[in-house]
């Protein structure tokens, strides 16, 4: 028979992910964002002109997909590449001045999709121990 897909914890993370992903996709729709990008603003609001090295462990994905969500959100005008003085081979991720105003509403943004779930600031708090549990363990 095999195992109950609602009593694997892999399920839940997947199937939950795909729902908070979803009701933020509304949110950033106005900006041209989707969820990967949004991420990634969000690593630049904390670390402005990190290099892609930096980004894409700070967010969990690889060079090779990051890259083409840094082309998006170059061609809409939230970043720009820039040279590392004294090192031509690597390249800084710099907010623009709209990638910057961008920051106030992404907080809103945030604070949206969290009342969303419904979740209380305790249980908000107990969820984050859990999932950065899970992601150590593993």
């Amino acid at each position: 028979m095999g195992p109950l897909l609602e009593d694997q914890v892999c399920y839940a993370l997947y199937s939950t992910s795909g729902e908070v992903t979803k009701a933020y996709a509304e949110l950033l729709k106005p900006h041209q964002l989707t969820y990967p990008q949004f991420v990634v603003m969000m690593a630049l609001w904390q670390d402005d002109g990190a290099s892609p090295t930096n980004l894409a462990k700070a967010v969990g994905l690889s060079k090779a997909t990051l890259s083409p969500v840094l082309k998006k959100l170059e061609s809409n005008g939230y970043l720009i590449k820039e040279a590392v003085p004294g090192n031509d081979k690597v390249k800084s991720m710099v907010l623009t001045k709209k990638g910057r105003e961008l920051a106030a509403e992404g907080e809103n943004i945030a604070k949206v999709a969290l009342c969303a779930t419904g979740l209380n600031e305790t249980e908000v708090k107990q969820l984050l121990g859990i999932c950065n549990k899970i992601k150590t363990n593993l």
